[in-house]
Formats: structure tokens, sequence, C-alpha cells
């Protein structure tokens, strides 16, 4: 198994996320580490909630903002927060990100679907 410490300090994480033909596709995404889960937030409609509603199996890896692997992939199951725990994240990710977030948030809002906080908890 990878070492979760290989996450500390980092910004973005790759998700792979599987479509029904088994193919993965990788996504690089701001997160959060909260009581050993990685957290991270995206938009309800996007193909990447759709493919995790199908299968939730996924896995995760460090990266940079271009998606280029920074270190070892690590197997998980993601789920979808609840509005509580999805208004601690909020907090939590907005210390992480700061004005940079609090922007990506305000853009992200002008747009028509909701997002939402998944969860990956590594296996």
């Amino acid at each position: 198994m990878a070492d979760i410490k290989q996450f500390d300090r980092e910004k973005y994480i790759s998700v792979e996320t599987y479509r029904k033909s088994g193919t993965g596709v990788r996504t690089p995404v701001w997160f959060i580490e909260s009581n050993g889960e990685f957290l991270f937030n995206t938009e309800d409609s996007s193909a990447k909630v759709k493919r995790i509603r199908s299968n939730p199996a996924v896995k995760i890896a460090p990266c940079n903002m271009r998606g280029d692997i920074q270190g070892e992939f690590v197997p998980g199951k993601a789920r979808f927060l609840t509005s509580e725990e999805t208004s601690a994240a909020k907090k939590i990710y907005s210390k992480k990100y700061g004005v940079a977030g609090w922007f990506f948030e305000l853009m992200g809002s002008t747009r028509k679907s909701a997002r939402v906080f998944l969860a990956v908890k590594p296996d």
C-alpha cells in the first residue's frame, strides 16, 4: 500500500474514476484531508460525479495542476458528503486555498449546476 503521507503539503490530487467500459479517467482537483479521508468538490453534473455514482471505486495520487502524477496511486472508495460534513469541509477548504479558493467558488457559483463535496477513503 502506498504511503498517504505523500499527500502532505500537496495542493492537487489526481482522482481516477472509471467508465462503464473500465477505462480510467484522471482529473486533477484541489483537495483537503479530514479524518483520514481526502475531500474535493466539483459540479454535481460533472462526468466524474456520474462515474462515481455508477462505481465508487477510485484511485488517488498527488499531482500538479496539469495532472502530472507526483507519487503513487492509492485505491479507495468515494462517497458524497452530508450537508453537515460539507459545511465543515468548506471551512477547512477555504483555510487551505484562501483567496484563490474563494475566487474559484465565486466563479463556480455563476454556473447552473450545484457543487458537491466528495470524500475518498483509502483502502
